[in-house]
């Protein structure tokens, strides 16, 4: 009686129609979200695209050492990002290069000039009384006249409702705002004052006095009229506010509060400097409620000044008890204070996260940055250039595909198909890919990246011979196709993952220890080798299943490439019944 037969595990891939149209699938979404993004080609670097390089060289201020190193490197980077942005440039690239230069590409389109002149210059942060403020564009009818400044430079009689910001404030019973306040920006407390309650300065007399009136003060009405029309939810009027004022002139400028709005701010004369903060610090509070904080301390010089004028704005209603922090004419922080500090350090608490408090900690930090940069390097690259390597760079991709398609059809022959119809489905992928991580992440397609992309033709066929040649040795066994192709694959597949994986970790070695171009040649191999391993696994090797079904590749057809008789197959297996001879046992 014949032993029953083992039933057929019944693996992914015996249904790979189903894989198939997942594959699919994914390709429609993908493409899908890329039209629907609006970004229909990938971002172009500078070095395609056009625009100006700009190198920028780190020294230290005399006095000082060790100060180049990766924290105010990486500070640096983010205020002369921020600089860039204000310039209305969208698609700009500043990032660290080596230990002490510092790369910004501006692309095509923008004052080279200008930029020049924003990114080159060190820092300036300023501490300044806030006199009037109001949410930009808010409607002026609906918010209450502060309280009046006569200040002999300034003065204002404009709105200050302000919306609230969303890390709330801790209470004041020094510092009682009006009903219609809805925020009094964040606490200041004496970190390290002994006597919780000192006696403040004596008030402002420009508190309460009343505000000068045009005609009397041109200055004043000047700054009036500026203020009136400033438009902070403008890029370009952002970067303009404030532009050319000195420290100790009144002036206006824009910040964005805890709710993402943009605020306008009038700002008194500078009190304290950024060189006057010794150091500032995110610190998280493990002792209380108040979270994540930043603690400032200031030379012996700023602790005079700081005293000084929070003495005076604790006695004000808000918004007049509060200061802005202001860095490059943007205010980034505008606490209020509660009583006058006198102790030579401070905190700000609120509902900070980890990464508010330290970008925070790092702009009150670059204010005394004992660092800076001069001009190593300027290249122009223009468009038509770019355009030009860019031309060259498809081209060069375009001989290279065509290469591998004519071997593998004269090598291959009906296999070329899936190999053709794989490398169609890896393109396009690579394609929207790319297309989208642009306004993603910011990744820009410069000419080594597409160098990276010419690369992975490369290893994508690789991945297909090696399973081709799996197959084929299967049918030199004896075996046909459609056993052939499952024998194959297990083998196929740890030599595929194996070659993937050195690929894809000398990308990532790359991309982590180079700089500037070679990372996008690093990444783009990277991403080439991951779509590879999912190509092979969720296209290549279902196609392949269902071919093996068809009589042109099942009976090995002279042009299918799986022609028994040119690979010099051997007879096929057959099963053979060994038969044993009886043994006689009876005694002779």
């Amino acid at each position: 009686m014949a032993a029953p037969k083992k039933g057929r595990k019944q693996g992914a891939q015996s249904r790979p129609g189903r894989t198939l149209a997942l594959m699919l699938i994914a390709i429609v979404a993908l493409t899908g979200g890329m039209f629907a993004s609006g970004h229909t080609t990938p971002r172009l670097g500078i070095d395609l695209a056009g625009g100006t390089s700009i190198t920028l060289q780190a020294k230290n201020e005399p006095g000082q050492k060790n100060a180049i190193n990766k924290t105010n490197m990486n500070t640096a980077v983010d205020i002369m990002n921020r600089r860039v942005n204000g310039l209305g440039v969208s698609e700009a690239e500043v990032q660290t290069q080596g230990e002490s230069n510092i790369i910004v590409n501006i692309p095509k389109g923008t004052n080279s000039q200008q930029a020049r002149d924003q990114v080159g210059t060190t820092a300036k942060l300023y501490f300044r009384p806030v006199l009037a403020t109001e949410v930009s564009g808010a409607d002026p009818a609906a918010t209450p006249s502060p309280s009046a400044s006569s200040s002999a430079s300034t003065g204002s009689d404009k709105d200050t409702g302000k919306e609230a910001d969303k890390d709330k404030a801790t209470s004041s019973s020094s510092a009682t705002p009006s009903a219609s306040a809805t925020s009094q920006g964040r606490a200041v407390t004496d970190a390290l004052k002994a006597d919780p309650t000192p006696t403040p300065s004596a008030p402002d007399a420009s508190a309460s006095a009343p505000a000068p009136s045009a005609s009397a003060d041109p200055a004043t009405a000047k700054l009036q009229a500026e203020y009136t029309a400033l438009d902070c939810t403008k890029k370009t009027e952002r970067a303009k506010a404030g532009d050319g004022a000195k420290a100790e002139d009144p002036t206006v400028a824009c910040g964005q509060n805890g709710s993402g709005q943009w605020q306008k701010y009038i700002l008194g004369p500078a009190e304290v400097e950024g060189t006057d903060v010794d150091k500032a610090s995110a610190l998280f509070d493990t002792q209380g409620a108040a979270g994540w904080k930043v603690t400032m301390d200031f030379t012996d010089k700023g602790s005079k000044k700081f005293a000084s004028i929070t003495g005076k704005l604790a006695q004000n209603q808000a918004p007049q008890n509060q200061f802005a922090i202001v860095l490059d004419g943007e205010v980034v922080s505008d606490p209020y204070v509660s009583q006058a500090l006198t102790g030579g350090s401070a905190e700000i608490s609120g509902s900070f996260d980890q990464q508010e408090s330290q970008d925070l900690a790092n702009m009150l930090s670059y204010g005394a940055l004992p660092l800076t940069f001069t001009e190593a390097s300027v290249t122009t690259v223009t468009a038509a250039l770019g355009g030009e390597q860019l031309e060259a760079g498809l081209i060069a991709g375009a001989i290279g595909l065509a290469l591998v398609i004519i071997y593998l059809v004269v090598y291959y022959r009906g296999l070329s198909i899936v190999a053709i119809a794989s490398l169609l489905v890896s393109a396009v992928m690579t394609y929207v890919i790319m297309a989208l991580l642009g306004p993603t992440i910011g990744f820009a397609l410069n000419l080594p990246a597409v160098c990276g992309a010419i690369v992975a033709i490369g290893i994508t066929a690789d991945s297909f011979i090696v399973f081709f040649e799996r197959i084929r040795d299967e049918i030199r066994e004896g075996r046909t196709l459609r056993p052939a192709v499952e024998r194959a694959w297990p083998r196929a597949r740890r030599t595929i993952l194996v070659s993937d994986f050195v690929s894809f970790l000398a990308a990532a070695v790359l991309f982590v220890v180079t700089v500037g171009k070679v990372q996008g040649f690093a990444f783009t191999l990277g991403l080439t080798t991951l779509l590879d391993v999912v190509v092979v696994f969720f296209f290549t090797k279902p196609l392949m299943t269902i071919l093996a079904r068809k009589k042109f590749f099942a009976e090995g057809h002279s042009w299918s490439g799986l022609d028994p008789k040119r690979l010099g197959a051997k007879p096929p297996l057959r099963r053979t019944r060994r038969v044993s001879a009886p043994v006689d046992t009876k005694e002779a």
